[in-house]
């Protein structure tokens, strides 16, 4: 028997639910299908919000003829196949999982196809089709992104469920379906799955929060550790450090340790202590190495401690950017072409190189930037206690070069 969640898939688009930014009344999906023409397009969004729903509504409610494929499942040879019917029948909607993951090949079969009109593409992502699908596929479709679920709608869901009857002499109250709306994430397949899975594991139909609770216990991440989802978080957590909220970092923390994903947090902490916190404390950066080796010994869920610890230190230590934005303009002067041979005097074996190490300080007054860069300045120093020593010294160095 068909999972509940495919039994309840819906034949006509308006009974998805959500999304009405698309196939709500005169919405461009809702009009498209009214006026029966489509058109390629690409459905991006998280897990269970109704991409392949829409895209299978789409097909029923218009009558079309449509094959569903996979990117990364199917064959070169299943996509010859369609072709292939295409041709034979005079066109075809392909109805395309996972297409951020089309390899060259099967789009080099595709794209003449999607140019002439004999294939129509509805393709579904979780990935953001702007930096994950190929240029040549995203511009010969129109791009949709669908919204999260909200709880409310999920219970709508729920409660469309229970009303079909579906599920023989189910008993379930307002409690579970909230819990289990909750626990979805707005994941509605997450959802009827774990309906599905309540009703048969008992032996009398009913469901409470008891039961609820002896299957799941959290509610599920919204998130896959491979998709958009989990990259917010992932940003979240360094901008709130790089704010200085302790609270949103240690949240975001939390967030990442619930997906137990300690090597992007490691990742994470280290490029923050020398991006975002830099020269203004530059002894975080061996901190930073300290808790990791720390909490690779330790294990999860220990090493949730020395996290916290270094998260909220991270968080409140003075922040400096100047050597991260001191370098990117350096490298923007490569890419703009400013780019000079090196000075005669300090190429390799050059007798006219002065040794520092033979002068007064270890300094002497020579050039080592290429001329036509000469004054350049690319360090700008921030006002932290660090920095105002290392300015002390760089204003030292200018004046002394300014003497001859």
């Amino acid at each position: 028997m068909e999972p509940l969640a495919i039994q309840l898939r819906p034949k006509k688009i308006e009974d998805v639910i959500g999304q009405q930014h698309l196939i709500g009344k005169n919405q461009i999906l809702y009009n498209l299908v009214k006026n029966k023409k489509i058109f390629s397009m690409i459905l991006y969004g998280k897990p269970g919000i109704g991409k392949t729903t829409i895209a299978e509504a789409i097909c029923e409610e218009l009558g079309l003829r449509y094959r569903k494929l996979n990117a990364v499942i199917n064959t070169k040879k299943d996509f010859d196949i369609v072709i292939e019917e295409a041709k034979m029948y005079g066109n075809m909607i392909v109805v395309m999982d996972e297409i951020h993951r089309m390899n060259k090949d099967k789009q080099d079969l595709m794209l003449p196809y999607l140019e002439n009109g004999l294939i129509t593409l509805i393709g579904m992502t979780t990935s953001n089709p702007y930096h994950k699908i190929n240029p040549a596929i995203r511009s010969r479709c129109q791009i949709f992104e669908l919204k999260e679920l909200e709880k409310k709608d999920i219970i709508e869901a729920l409660n469309k469920c229970i009303k079909k009857d579906i599920l023989k002499n189910i008993k379930i109250d307002e409690e579970a379906i909230d819990y289990i709306a909750k626990c979805s994430g707005g994941d509605l397949r997450y959802a009827y799955n774990l309906l599905e899975l309540a009703y048969y594991s008992t032996n009398d139909q009913i469901i409470n929060l008891e039961l609820l609770k002896k299957i799941n216990n959290k509610p599920t991440s919204f998130y896959d550790n491979n998709e958009d989802g989990h990259y917010d978080v992932i940003s979240a957590f360094q901008k709130s450090i790089r704010g200085s909220d302790v609270n949103a970092a240690l949240y975001y923390l939390a967030c990442l340790i619930e997906a137990e994903d300690l090597d992007i947090i490691y990742r994470r902490m280290s490029v923050i202590a020398y991006e975002d916190i830099g020269l203004a404390n530059p002894n975080m950066g061996p901190r930073v190495d300290a808790c990791i080796n720390a909490c690779e010994r330790l294990g999860l869920p220990e090493a949730r401690i020395p996290l916290a610890v270094m998260v909220i230190d991270l968080a409140l230590s003075p922040k400096s950017n100047s050597a991260y934005t001191g370098l990117n303009l350096a490298l923007e002067d490569i890419e703009k072409g400013n780019y000079y041979s090196v000075p005669n005097h300090i190429k390799t074996n050059s007798p006219d190189y002065k040794y520092p190490h033979d002068y007064p300080n270890n300094w002497v007054n020579q050039e080592y930037l290429p001329p036509k860069l000469k004054n350049r300045k690319y360090y700008i120093p921030k006002n932290n206690k660090y920095e105002n020593q290392l300015e002390k010294i760089l204003m030292a160095i200018e004046k002394n070069k300014h003497k001859d």
